[in-house]
């Protein structure tokens, strides 16, 4: 197996941040709190959040196939139009008096669709409130920080905090108050498959970091390779400094962190290496690496301890302002190969139940052209995949996608009527939040959704 080629410095960063002891970190109370609001549960739950990095074109994924709104999509879009005879249909997909199909490179996940395995959520975006484009006008509208902006809008998918800087990702705070349900606290709760990300970065919780499926851990280079003449000296070596005891405090927790990350890569390693296998192919790209990675740590959740786990992919790319339609065909063949296989794997595993897929990106596009592709919009489509998931449906409102339209704030950026929050609580009750947690996942998710009431905030998760 290959090795990551990473300095001491580069291999705690990599390897190193597994699940971090709540008890050290955060005072008698605030512990009573989190046990107190955690879910009492012995079933595995898994949620996987994927990236695509870059503000995602979805109103070419999702597209209106009835003549009447197909004619406004056309006319909007000019060259950025799929032809109307080239997308795929969908069983049941009338939505707003509007009947949908999918991008033609998505087969994949036309049959998990029409299977009822996939749902999709039209329209979702940041919002601080619920307002409209007459409150935009007026400028009485509250706006997320940083609108269009990269950097701030994945950010406040990853925080679902749109009103101020959070340090915390709502994945994160999931991991506070749900990670005691695993055995094992040695490693993270928290998977990432792309390294830093503030979706699980939690108050006493971090991410561990993984590679794809060519080279699951990162190894410091010559650490325990017995294969070469200078290797078992650099093992002895490192091994000698690391089992020093040291006065000063900050040496100290350095050895410490740095002898947890060995320990927890050997770990994971080995528990990845005997856990059962799956006869499910994947293609032979980074993304589709990922996810088939995502499977072979779920497949070792027993051998690992782990009764919850979220996972954190990325596909990026999707930055289209030009060449979007050629762009979007590999992005999308890509992005149907990886989640197809993924669910044919977790199916095979027998955890169809149990494990659930959803998008995220920064924002959506405009639905106006820039004459070779598309800007910075707002509101967009997300899809959600599992077997726990009511699918062959469309949730929230699909929009009308003709200029001008009650929702247009210019040039086709489409204000959301779905919030983050209502997204992402629907999820956390799923994987076991209570509602009387649900605030200190989501803080503003009492501006959508009580938590209290008795009807769910979507419906689209059993």
């Amino acid at each position: 197996m290959k090795k990551f080629k990473l300095s001491r410095r580069q291999f705690l960063h990599q390897s190193g941040r597994a699940g971090i002891s709540a008890a050290t970190l955060v005072g008698a109370a605030q512990l009573g709190a989190i046990t107190k609001a955690s879910a009492q549960s012995n079933d595995y739950k898994a949620m996987v959040c994927v990236l695509l990095a870059g503000g995602a074109d979805s109103f070419n994924m999702l597209v209106p196939t009835d003549n009447t709104y197909y004619q406004q999509y056309q006319t909007t879009r000019t060259d950025l139009a799929l032809p109307q005879n080239q997308l795929l249909s969908l069983n049941n997909s009338n939505n707003n008096g509007r009947t949908l199909g999918l991008h033609p490179a998505l087969t994949g996940l036309q049959n998990l669709y029409n299977s009822e395995k996939l749902a999709f959520l039209s329209n979702i975006g940041t919002l601080i409130e619920p307002t409209s484009t007459a409150a935009l006008s007026n400028g009485t509208a509250k706006l997320p920080l940083g609108l269009y902006s990269h950097s701030d809008q994945i950010s406040q998918w990853q925080t679902a905090i749109p009103d101020a800087r959070s340090a915390t990702g709502w994945g994160g705070r999931i991991a506070d108050i749900l990670g005691s349900q695993n055995s094992n606290q040695r490693i993270s709760m928290s998977i990432s498959t792309s390294g830093a990300n503030e979706f699980q970065a939690g108050r006493v919780t971090d991410y561990y970091s993984v590679g794809n499926a060519d080279m699951p851990t990162a190894q410091l280079v010559g650490y325990g390779d017995q294969s070469a003449e200078v290797d078992p000296l650099r093992t002895q070596a490192i091994d000698e400094i690391f089992a020093n005891s040291y006065d000063n405090v900050f040496r100290r927790a350095y050895r410490n962190l740095f002898s947890s990350s060995l320990s927890a890569n050997a770990e994971f390693s080995s528990a990845l290496g005997a856990a059962n296998s799956f006869t499910t192919q994947f293609a032979q790209d980074e993304f589709s690496s990922q996810m088939q990675m995502v499977a072979k740590t779920i497949a070792a959740r027993e051998t690992l301890g782990m009764q919850r786990q979220t996972f954190f992919v990325t596909l990026g790319g999707w930055d289209h302002h030009d060449e979007l339609t050629s762009s979007l065909q590999v992005l999308l063949t890509m992005l149907d190969a990886g989640l197809s296989s993924f669910q044919s794997a977790i199916d095979e595993m027998g955890l169809g139940q149990q494990v659930t897929t959803f998008t995220t990106s920064d924002f959506a596009r405009t639905l106006s052209s820039n004459g070779r592709g598309s800007d910075h919009g707002w509101g967009g489509n997300a899809l959600i995949m599992g077997g726990a998931v009511n699918g062959g449906t469309i949730y929230g409102t699909y929009p009308s996608l003709a200029l001008n339209n009650p929702l247009d704030t210019g040039r086709g950026v489409l204000m959301p009527t779905t919030s983050l929050d209502e997204y992402f609580a629907e999820l956390a009750l799923w994987f076991g939040v209570t509602p009387s947690a649900l605030a200190d996942v989501l803080p503003n998710i009492n501006r959508f959704y009580s938590p209290s009431g008795s009807g769910k905030p979507l419906g689209f998760m059993a």
